[in-house]
């Protein structure tokens, strides 16, 4: 191990930019990549959090990504979540290089969204609404630009500096962008992110070509009847099965993709809750990635939705893209 490269936040996003890392996991599937076939991750509950293992293979290589999640990171002034990612020869199983875990997390995550959305958006959509203010809401601005005309975007966030931080980020991009934090006392609650059915968000909402949901929300950040017909919705933010961003409404009137129907059925609350409840069942799911990226999966006249909860193979692919453009 002595020796063995390292590879950085810097150095990863120098390599494989995120449009890259759309084309190389789009390829990957159409390789015969099957999401289905990944092994599932153990998630191991200790006292500050959880330990997430995440192991795949790919033809030439091997990798695992251990990643630690701990609540109480942030009134410490620590990230929540911290991993770091092994890579390996397929071969021989020798360690080829290391590299930042959340970093690879943060560019493969937006880079499978913006995957289903080339193929799952209307081709015009240019506003987009992003719930969310950290690394993600950012990275999925960057990424869907990469596959669809964004000119539009609206920050949704609970804390007022962070929102108008992103929005200022997305301002600079030349993007047309504020940001929005309605006060809960307004009316109904609907989510730990945005308190009324009415007002601003609401209307943004409404008028959105994209929704990306990039937050820690254990329940609904807006109800689904506010999401018109042939809108876009991806929802990131979750991998438990209780955890959801999204409510039964909407998943119930639209056309739903999944990384992989084994994993959404065993991590994702945004279709486990709806299923538990009746609302839907497990045919309800219209296909996973691979289905959706060979033309196997089509969209109803309702909203689309994405609901993805990280999958192994993904790390793998843009991490042997990266240790490839390295070497």
């Amino acid at each position: 191990m002595s020796g063995l490269p390292y590879l950085d936040a810097a150095t990863l996003e120098r390599l494989v930019p995120v449009g890259r890392a759309v084309a190389v996991l789009e390829d990957a599937l159409r390789a015969g990549l099957d999401p289905e076939a990944t092994p599932p991750r153990p998630i191991v509950d200790v006292p500050a959090g959880q330990l997430l293992l995440m192991p795949a293979s790919m033809r030439r290589y091997v990798g695992v990504k251990a990643v630690s999640i701990a609540p109480g990171n942030a009134e410490l002034g620590l990230p929540r979540i911290q991993g770091t990612y092994l890579l390996f020869d397929g071969a021989t199983l020798a360690p080829l290089a290391a590299m930042d875990g959340i970093a690879l997390t943060s560019l493969r995550t937006p880079a499978v969204s913006a995957l289903a959305v080339r193929h799952l958006a209307e081709p015009g959509a240019r506003r987009l609404v992003v719930f969310g203010s950290g690394p993600q809401a950012y990275g999925h601005v960057l990424a869907l630009r990469e596959v669809r005309p964004v000119e539009d975007v609206t920050v949704v966030a609970r804390d007022p500096g962070r929102a108008e931080a992103l929005a200022a980020r997305c301002r600079d991009l030349g993007l047309t962008a504020r940001a929005r934090t309605d006060p809960p006392a307004a009316g109904p609650t609907v989510g730990p992110t945005v308190g009324p059915a009415v007002g601003p968000v609401a209307e943004a909402v409404a008028a959105a070509d994209l929704i990306a949901c990039c937050t820690t929300a254990r329940e609904p950040l807006f109800p689904g009847k506010l999401a018109r017909d042939g809108v876009t919705v991806v929802a990131v933010g979750s991998h438990e099965p209780d955890a959801r961003e999204l409510d039964g409404d909407l998943v119930a009137r639209a056309t739903v993709v999944v990384e992989a129907r084994a994993s959404a059925l065993a991590e994702a609350g945004d279709v486990i809750v709806p299923i538990r409840r009746g609302t839907i069942t497990s045919r309800h799911l219209a296909g996973n990635l691979a289905e959706l990226i060979a033309g196997r999966v089509v969209a109803g006249p309702g909203p689309r939705v994405f609901k993805s909860t990280g999958m192994a193979w993904e790390d793998l692919v843009v991490a042997a893209a990266a240790y490839e453009a390295w070497t």
